[in-house]
C-alpha cells in the first residue's frame, strides 16, 4: 500500500510537535533566522507567538528593504518594524546590531536607542550610512547604557560637551570607524571607561593630541593622523598596528621613539610605513631603550630602495632582542629601477651587524620579493646573525627571469641555524628546478 501524500500525510503527525520543543531550543532557532523571519514564526503555533518578543539578541539590516525604492526612502518600514519591537518585546536586549550602511539616509534612531539603555544593551554594533556631507548626530543617550561592555560605532558624529559623558564603567572592547569626534571628548571616553582591553580607532580627520589613558588596554589599531595619539598610561598593551593616512610627513610633530615608550609590554607590532615618518630627526641605529617582549613585528610598505625607510626598519629590528617572527612587505614604486646607491648598501653590510644577533627568530616572511641587491643582502644579514631560525619563506612580487641564479646566491648564504629553510613561492619563469630543491620550492 503507498504512503499517504500531501496533506493527509502532514495530518498523521502530532498535532502540536513544534509547541513540545523546549524554550531554549527556539531560542537557538529564532537567532539563527533573520529579523524578519523570527517575528514570522509567530503563526507556527501558540507556544511560538509571541516567543520572538523575548529573544536577547537583534540584528537589523538591509534585509528589511527589499527594493531600491525602500533604500531610498527607508524611514517608514524602519518605523514600523521598531515600533513592533518597541510594543511586543519583553525583557533584556542584551545585543544589537544595526547595519544600515547602503542606505540613502539615515533614520532617526534617537527613541530606539534611549529604549536600548533601558534593556541593559551590553553589545551595541551601530553601521550607519556613509554619508560624507552630513553624518548621523548621535544622542547622548547613548552614555546612558551603563550595563555595555561592547560598542562599535561607523560612520556619524559625537558632539557632546565632555562632562555630559560619564563613561562606561563595563566596556571592554570601543571601535570608533569614520566617527567625527573632538580630541577631548575622545579622551574623556577612553579615561572613563576602566576596563577597556581593546580599542580601535579609524579617524579620518586630523585630530589635535589625544592622549590614551587605560590601564587595563591590551591591543590598540589605529588609522589615521598617528601624530595625534600619545600613549600615556598603558602598562598592559601587548598588540598594537598603526596605519598613517596623513600624505604628509609628520616629522616635527611625531617621534616613534617616544611613542614606544611607554610599551614595556609590548609582543605584537604591526607598523604601515606608507606616509610615515618615524623619526623627527635622523634614524638611529636602535631605539634608546629595548622592548624585550616583542615577539611578532610587521611591517608594511617598507621601501627599501629609499635610505630613510629602510634605515627606520633596521632600526626596528635591531630594538627587539627577543624577535621570535618577521614579516616584510616589501614596497616598489616601479616595476623596474636602478639599484640603490652606495650608502643604503652600506647599511646593510654585514659587518655593521656585527654586535647584533637574533637568538630567538625562528620564521621570517618576506612578501614582494624582486631579487634585488638590497633584498638579497637583507635576506643574508638576517640567515647569518639567526641561530635558531627555522623557516623563511620569500614570496616574489613579479616573474623574475634569474630566478634559478636567485635561488643559488641562497643557497650559498651562510646560516647560523643548521635548521633553517628557505622555501620561495614560485611561478612562471622562475624555474627552481635548476639547483636542488623539491617540488615545493624548498632549498
Amino acid at each position: 500500500m503507498m504512503p499517504p501524500k500531501g496533506r493527509e500525510h502532514c495530518q498523521g503527525l502530532p498535532p502540536d510537535i513544534l509547541s513540545d520543543l523546549h524554550d531554549n531550543v527556539i531560542d537557538v532557532i529564532l537567532m539563527c533566522l533573520p529579523c524578519k523571519d523570527a517575528v514570522r514564526t509567530s503563526v507556527l503555533s501558540r507556544k511560538w507567538k509571541y516567543h520572538w518578543c523575548r529573544l536577547a539578541k537583534w540584528k537589523f539590516d538591509e534585509s528589511l528593504w527589499n527594493t531600491q525604492k525602500d533604500k531610498l526612502y527607508p524611514t517608514v518600514k524602519f518605523r514600523k518594524t521598531v515600533y513592533q519591537l518597541l510594543t511586543h518585546h519583553e525583557g533584556p536586549i542584551t545585543k544589537f546590531k544595526l547595519d544600515i550602511t547602503y542606505l540613502k539616509e539615515c533614520p532617526k534612531i534617537d527613541n530606539f536607542l534611549y529604549f536600548l539603555s533601558r534593556k541593559d544593551i551590553q553589545h551595541l554594533v551601530l553601521h550607519l550610512p556613509q554619508k560624507k556631507d552630513e553624518l548621523y548626530k548621535l544622542p547622548s543617550s547613548i552614555f546612558i547604557c551603563s550595563q555595555l561592555r561592547h560598542l562599535n560605532i561607523h560612520y556619524c558624529s559625537i558632539h557632546h560637551h565632555p562632562s555630559a559623558c560619564e563613561g562606561f564603567d563595563r566596556l571592554v572592547s570601543l571601535e570608533l570607524c569614520r566617527v567625527m569626534i573632538s580630541s577631548e571628548l575622545l579622551g574623556h571616553l577612553i579615561s572613563h571607561c576602566p576596563l577597556l582591553e581593546k580599542l580601535v580607532l579609524k579617524i579620518a580627520k586630523t585630530l589635535n593630541v589625544t592622549e590614551i589613558n587605560a590601564p587595563m588596554l591590551r591591543s590598540f589599531e589605529f588609522t589615521g593622523s598617528v601624530s595625534s595619539i600619545r600613549l600615556k598610561n598603558v602598562p598592559l598593551l601587548a598588540k598594537v598596528s598603526l596605519i598613517c593616512e596623513n600624505s604628509s610627513m609628520e616629522a616635527e610633530k611625531f617621534d616613534y621613539a617616544k611613542f614606544f615608550l611607554s610599551c614595556s609590554a609590548l609582543e605584537h607590532l604591526f607598523l604601515n610605513f606608507r606616509y610615515s615618518q618615524f623619526f623627527a630627526d635622523e634614524a638611529p641605529t636602535r631605539l634608546p631603550f629595548y622592548l624585550n617582549r616583542v615577539k611578532h613585528l610587521h611591517l608594511s610598505h617598507v621601501e627599501l630602495k629609499e635610505s630613510y625607510t629602510c634605515s627606520c626598519a633596521l632600526c626596528l629590528i635591531r630594538s627587539f632582542p627577543h624577535l621570535e617572527y618577521l614579516k616584510i612587505e616589501v614596497f616598489n614604486t616601479r616595476l623596474v629601477y636602478n639599484e640603490a646607491d652606495s650608502g643604503i648598501q652600506e647599511s646593510l653590510d654585514l659587518e655593521r651587524f656585527s654586535d647584533v644577533t637574533f637568538n630567538h627568530l625562528r620564521e621570517v616572511e618576506i612578501i614582494s620579493f624582486r631579487g634585488t641587491t638590497l633584498e638579497m643582502q637583507l635576506i643574508k644579514i638576517l640567515l647569518a646573525k639567526s641561530p635558531v631560525l627555522v623557516k623563511m619563506y620569500i614570496d616574489p612580487a613579479i616573474l623574475i627571469d634569474t630566478g634559478s641564479e636567485i635561488l643559488a646566491e641562497l643557497v650559498n648564504f651562510q646560516r647560523a641555524s643548521p635548521e633553517a629553510e628557505i622555501d620561495v613561492e614560485y611561478y612562471g619563469k622562475l624555474e627552481l628546478n635548476r639547483v636542488e630543491t623539491n617540488v615545493d620550492g624548498v632549498v
